[in-house]
Parts: structure tokens; C-alpha cells; sequence
């Protein structure tokens, strides 16, 4: 485990676990997003800060903030935050399987008459 002194990112450290042909069969079952977060805990650890204060920076890193430009981020932050979004969405999903499953839903939204008077769509075609 000499790698997690030199090593500040987790996602690279969680991928060689992960690649690595003796763990492998092992870690099968196990997301790439858990083995990071169990090398940010254990550098959290290993740098002397509490359970709570590397429980929040956790939280901080792996939440997606509704008001964040994604536009401004680099390719690598980019694919992160989409990894994040990819879990939830999979979490969240309803599979066939799920007893609560239901093919087809209809779902009414309430009409606003502000909504469905909208001067683009008003005008006739002879006024082309």
C-alpha cells in the first residue's frame, strides 16, 4: 500500500486495483466509483483528518451541483461528473425486474394559460 503516499489521485489508484490480473477476480462485483471512494477514505486516513471532515469531502466530490457550468470544466472533471450522473441514473433506474415496474406511464402535467399562448405559434401561414 506504499502507493497511496504517492499517490493524490484516487481514480488511477482504484484502476490499478481494479486491472491488476491477482484482484481482479475478486473485485469483479465491485463498482470503480466504491474502490475510490475506499482510497479517498484511506488517504483521508492516512493524512490525519477525522471520519467526518473525509465523510464530507466525499459527499462534496461525489454530489453534482445543479447550478455548475459543465461547459468551463476539463475533459477530465468533465467525465467525473458524468460518471457520477451514469450511477445515479442506473441507481434510479426501473428495470423490468423491479416489482414497482410499469411499462407504459401517462403522466397529465398541469396547463398554464400563459404557457399555451405563445405569439410564435399564433401567427397563420398566409402571413408568410
Amino acid at each position: 500500500m506504499s502507493f497511496l503516499y504517492s499517490s493524490k489521485d484516487c481514480t488511477r489508484a482504484a484502476e490499478q486495483l481494479k486491472n491488476n490480473p491477482r484482484h481482479k477476480s475478486y473485485l469483479e462485483q465491485v463498482s470503480l466509483r466504491q474502490l475510490e471512494k475506499l482510497f479517498s477514505f484511506l488517504r483521508g486516513y492516512l493524512s490525519g483528518q477525522s471520519l467526518a471532515e473525509t465523510m464530507e469531502q466525499i459527499q462534496r466530490e461525489t454530489t453534482i451541483d445543479p447550478e455548475e457550468d459543465l461547459n468551463k470544466l476539463d475533459d477530465k472533471e468533465l467525465a467525473k461528473r458524468k460518471s457520477i450522473m451514469d450511477e445515479l441514473f442506473e441507481k434510479n433506474q426501473k428495470k423490468k425486474d423491479d416489482p414497482n415496474f410499469v411499462y407504459d406511464i401517462e403522466v397529465e402535467f398541469p396547463q398554464d394559460d400563459q404557457l399555451q399562448s405563445c405569439g410564435w405559434d399564433t401567427e397563420s401561414a398566409d402571413e408568410f
